[in-house]
């Protein structure tokens, strides 16, 4: 994910821009490579390349997660709660929406992301838990896309290996998408619990999860996919058996003649 920020909104999208095109600069060089060596698979070669690189950045990503945790006195937690900020007295807005120019409505949101300093190792620990598992989860259909690119480029586009491949992703998909919804919100209350006296008017009476309907429809559609690869399979043997039928039947009457 890209983020920029800037008083005015073109330098914001000049910088989105750039950032594109370092991508589209990544995939001409693949493309170009490709053209060099004849290859007749330049879609897959650029999609290995770019899931391959997406991939290593999670491994590094999670690995700083888990040092952070070790390493610093702070976590950074991302989840639902029950604390809600109220309006900021310094904002003017209209209660009801009823004002006679265009205003602000007033409102609260729920404290979602924040940061406790001197945080308990084990708070600093589920915190790390629920960003590694929401890397996971997101990393997932790279990781089965690469698999998939990998063993076409070598001929081996209906195997029992792309199978497996795609109803582990969605097992994976269906655990750790559910497992990311539900830590960010035990951590984010537990966070608060923790820096926060109980008799404080902020502190979190209860825990707020939640499970969105992303971790099935990401392991439909795999599963799904696998079932396709499956079928694929099968008609690939089929077609298999039927040559060498063809080849042994054009033996046996070589042989009579």
């Amino acid at each position: 994910m890209f983020t920029f920020t800037s008083e005015t909104v073109w330098p914001a999208l000049a910088n989105i821009a750039i950032a594109l095109a370092v991508f589209a600069v990544v995939i001409l060089l693949v493309v170009w490579i490709g053209r060099r060596r004849g290859s007749t698979t330049i879609a897959l070669d650029a999609t290995l390349v770019l899931t391959s690189v997406w991939a290593l950045g999670s491994v590094v990503g999670a690995v700083v997660y888990v040092v952070k945790a070790f390493t610093v006195d702070w976590a950074e937690l991302d989840g639902a709660t029950t604390v809600y900020l109220d309006w900021p007295d310094g904002i003017p807005c209209s209660v009801y929406g009823d004002a006679a120019t265009t205003m602000l409505t007033c409102g609260s949101e729920s404290l979602t992301s924040f940061v406790v300093g001197h945080a308990s190792l084990g708070l600093r620990l589920l915190a790390a838990t629920s960003h590694v598992t929401g890397l996971v989860f997101e990393t997932t259909p790279v990781v089965v896309l690469a698999v998939i690119c990998f063993n076409t480029l070598r001929g081996r586009a209906f195997t029992r290996t792309l199978t497996r491949a795609l109803v582990g992703g969605a097992i994976a998909m269906l655990v750790f998408g559910i497992a990311s919804d539900l830590l960010s919100g035990i951590a984010a209350t537990a966070g608060l619990r923790e820096a926060l006296p109980t008799d404080s008017e902020w502190y979190p009476w209860g825990y707020q999860v939640t499970v969105t309907p992303l971790p099935f429809y990401g392991a439909l559609l795999l599963a799904a996919l696998a079932g396709v690869f499956r079928q694929g399979m099968k008609v690939q043997q089929e077609r298999d058996a039927l040559r060498r039928e063809n080849e042994t039947l054009a033996d046996d009457t070589r042989g009579l003649v």
